[in-house]
Order: structure tokens, then C-alpha cells, then sequence
């Protein structure tokens, strides 16, 4: 019932779906349903809340229960939100693994954990797969769907066909890979940043500027390989044109950042600057940030339908 759990709960019952949110204690249970409660009152009222359904029909929609047997019971779909440790994972799923039936798909929002070091050894494990969530669920939309090598194919399908119902933008990796796709995508990012800053050739506000204001511009609709086919005349196009720039510049990348030293201080002073790191500061920035993203949510949902 942490962060994670509590958003695809939301976006279980906009999608009109019977929601049942276990976790180990009461308290953490009744804070959750608290929260949900009150996030989805504020989005009805600013007109964002998602789904056909009112608050108040979406929150009939959510219970809570303490014991996972029960929890389970009649269930057709169950996504496990735990810590994202694997020693946790697999306990939880050992326990699924001994009282669940053979219908039901056991999922994991795990964002790293390959699914043949969390599956492997069930009895159940044709049933199991990763659906990999972008934090926060409710507001970004993409889903990674990632199969055990012994998952059956019937698993991911009806795992695709629930995302689709219930509004999320589900992605079908063929095979499992570490960091999955989204992950690797955003390291690569994230690496060729640090090593930018790291030597000295931009600052860290001017180099969040350079996505915010320029790549994450385009990437708010079309991703890099659509952005090529635009560029020119296709991609065959494009590879033709510049394919040799590329390989220059992609040779010119550095090793691995260790992320320590003086380039975290560098980063972490310029960040602090603008986002003092004190929770309330942290958790307005984050509201900030999830107004933001239900804005262009809606921004995308009205262009489609134009």
C-alpha cells in the first residue's frame, strides 16, 4: 500500500475494476485509503480524475485487507508492490505460489529484478510476469510488459489486453533484459549527462534545460526513432545522411560514470539551489511535476481524439 501500490489501485478502479490493497499492517492501510481518498476528490474537483466512474464510485470500488489469503480470493489479476528487494519479491511470491489457482496472472512491479530470478522454481511460474510501471503510475501511462522464459503467452496477452482496458500504454519486451527498456533508455541519458557536467562542458540546470526545453520537447509525442523518420526522408534517409556524424560523436563517449566525488556535490548544490532538499519543498516540487503530467496527459488525450 506504499507509493506504487496505492496508484495502480486507482488506476485499477478508474478502469472499473474491484480492488483489494493488502499490506502487513492496519495503520499503513487506513493512510493509504486515506491518501487515495483524498487525491481523488482533488482531481474530480480540478477535472483530471480518470475513468467513466465518480470519486465516490471509484473509492466503493477499493478495499483493504490484512491477510493475503483473503486478499487473493476471487482475484483474476494480482500486482505485487513491494520494496524493490528480491529477497522480499520472492518470498511474497512463494506464498501466492501455494494459494493461487491456475487463472490468475501473478504480476510484479519490480523496475529492475529480471522475472527468471523472481519466477524461477514456481509451480505457478506460466502465470508470472514483470509489469514494469513509470513512478507515478497514475499520471505517466507506459507499462512494461516482461516474461519469464516460461511464461505462457496467454499470460502476456491478457496482461496487454488489461493495460489496454484500463487505460495505461502497455509495451511487450520479447525477452527479459537487465534494466528492462525504459531503464536503459534513461541511463543512457542520465550517463551522458553526468559525464557533460562531469568535465566541465555545461552546468546542471542549463543541461535539465537541454531536455526539458529541447529533447523532452519531441519526446512528449514521438520517440527517437519516429523523430529520425521526421527528420528526413525516412529513416533509410536518415541513416544515409547522418549515420557518420553519429558514429563520430558516439565514439567520443566516455566510460562509465562512478557517480561520486566532486560531480555529485556539483549536481546535488545546483539541484538544492532550486529544490531545497526539505520534504515539503520535495513533495510541492512533486506535486508540481503530477500537475504537470495531467496536464499534457489530458493535452495527448484531446489531441487523439482530434
Amino acid at each position: 500500500s506504499g507509493l506504487i501500490g496505492r496508484s495502480w489501485a486507482m488506476v485499477f478502479a478508474a478502469g472499473g475494476f474491484r480492488v483489494k490493497l493488502y499490506d502487513i499492517a492496519q495503520e499503513q492501510l487506513t493512510t493509504a485509503l486515506e491518501n487515495i481518498r483524498k487525491q481523488m476528490k482533488e482531481m474530480e474537483k480540478s477535472g483530471v480524475l480518470k475513468g467513466a466512474l465518480s470519486a465516490e464510485q471509484q473509492l466503493a470500488l477499493i478495499s483493504v485487507c490484512t491477510d493475503l489469503k483473503a486478499a487473493v480470493e476471487g482475484a483474476t489479476f494480482i500486482q505485487e508492490c513491494t520494496p524493490e528487494n528480491l529477497e522480499l519479491k520472492k518470498k511474497i511470491f512463494g506464498q501466492l505460489d501455494l494459494i493461487v489457482g491456475d487463472s490468475v496472472i501473478l504480476s510484479s512491479s519490480t523496475s529492475c529484478l529480471l522475472p527468471s530470478k523472481l519466477f524461477t522454481g514456481l509451480k505457478h511460474v506460466k502465470q508470472c510476469i514483470v509489469s514494469h510501471p513509470v513512478n507515478p503510475p497514475y499520471f505517466v501511462p507506459l507499462v512494461e510488459i516482461v516474461p519469464h522464459p516460461e511464461t505462457d503467452p496467454s499470460t502476456t496477452e491478457r496482461t496487454y489486453a488489461l493495460m489496454k482496458k484500463i487505460g495505461q500504454s502497455p509495451v511487450k519486451l520479447n525477452r527479459e533484459i537487465e534494466g528492462f527498456v525504459l531503464n536503459r533508455l534513461q541511463y543512457a541519458v542520465i550517463s551522458e549527462a553526468w559525464r557533460l557536467v562531469d568535465e566541465g562542458v555545461i552546468s546542471p540546470t542549463d543541461l535539465d534545460l537541454v531536455m526539458s526545453d529541447g529533447l523532452g520537447m519531441r519526446y512528449a509525442f514521438i520517440g527517437p526513432l519516429e523523430t529520425m523518420h521526421l527528420n528526413a526522408e525516412g529513416v533509410s534517409s536518415y541513416c544515409e545522411r547522418y549515420a557518420e556524424g553519429m558514429k563520430l560523436v558516439l565514439n567520443t563517449f566516455g566510460p562509465v560514470p562512478e557517480f561520486s566525488g566532486e560531480t555529485v556535490q556539483k549536481v546535488n548544490q545546483a539541484l538544492s539551489e532550486k529544490i531545497p532538499v526539505v520534504p515539503k519543498v520535495l513533495d510541492a516540487r512533486r506535486k508540481w511535476r503530477d500537475e504537470c503530467l495531467t496536464g499534457l496527459a489530458k493535452l495527448k488525450t484531446q489531441m487523439k481524439s482530434d
